[in-house]
């Protein structure tokens, strides 16, 4: 009988190293079928947090090469916490040759690979997708290759962060009634507009576990389900207005979501105002 597991390869740089472990050590086990997530050049805690999520939706096994001990803290925590498989692929050699010649290790990110144009493009990415998260910049929104609007908790944070590891970088925007919208928002062209929605079943549901995960009553109004329709009622009506592209986002994961804006938009014919 084949047993499936995913696993999440976390790195500063290109997560080679761990895909290699992973793909020696699997192959031990015939009956094992595996999904592969690649996350590399993470060297952000925010970043990291909105994997880590991910992960946990998936239940997925962690392999890192991490050098940054905060960061190999933050995956060790979360793990235990959420009672996550992890493993460090360069800790353990790291301290041994550093016991041996007596002497510390540098912890800086990537020194094994060339610095080149794809890295640092990513690394872009990533910050910009940080910086505008959330709608905390409006000015990023013209400068976004991707801007993703959605109300609250339908992975906009997570499907950015997926997206500016391709080198895309993405500005997402909670929308809500009681929201106002940044002005910047009409001067981006639509086609670089994608709009998330949700069943009111499914999204209570999440927001519900989300009460509780930080202690407090599941039952609000922030995930009823009356609340919650008009809430996507509002922001489906908003999406028509704007003529982007809606994508329910109840039966896809991040990655499906992100293959169908990946092939939505062509760079090349949308001139992004730099």
């Amino acid at each position: 009988m084949t047993k499936h597991q995913t696993i999440f390869i976390i790195s500063d740089s290109s997560g080679a190293t761990a895909q290699t472990v992973v793909q020696t050590a699997v192959s031990q086990f015939p009956n094992l079928s595996i999904e592969i997530k690649r996350y590399p050049f993470i060297q952000t805690e925010s970043i990291l947090k909105g994997i880590l999520n991910i992960a946990k939706e998936k239940n997925a096994m962690i392999f890192h090469t991490l050098v940054n001990p905060i960061l190999i803290k933050q995956v060790t925590d979360f793990a235990q916490t959420n009672k996550l498989y992890n493993f460090d692929c360069i800790q353990e050699p790291i301290d041994m040759i550093s016991s041996a010649i007596n002497e510390e290790p540098k912890r800086v990110p990537g020194l094994v690979h060339d610095l080149n144009e794809d890295y640092f493009e990513r690394i872009s990415a990533i910050e910009f997708a940080v910086a505008n998260d959330d709608g905390k910049a409006p000015r990023g929104l013209t400068k976004a290759d991707v801007v993703i609007l959605g109300v609250s908790r339908t992975s906009k944070t997570p499907l950015s962060l997926y997206l500016a590891n391709q080198n895309i970088k993405v500005a997402n925007v909670p929308i809500g009634p009681g929201l106002q919208l940044p002005d910047e928002l009409k001067q981006v062209d639509k086609r670089r507009i994608f709009g998330l929605t949700n069943t009111p079943e499914k999204l209570s549901k999440i927001r519900k576990q989300r009460m509780l995960q930080y202690g407090l009553d599941a039952i609000t109004p922030y995930s009823d389900k009356d609340n919650i329709k008009k809430e996507l009622e509002y922001a489906t009506k908003l999406y028509r207005q704007i003529g982007c592209l809606i994508i329910n986002v109840s039966n896809k994961s991040i990655e499906e979501t992100a293959t169908i804006i990946l092939e939505s938009i062509d760079m090349n014919s949308i001139k992004i105002n730099k």
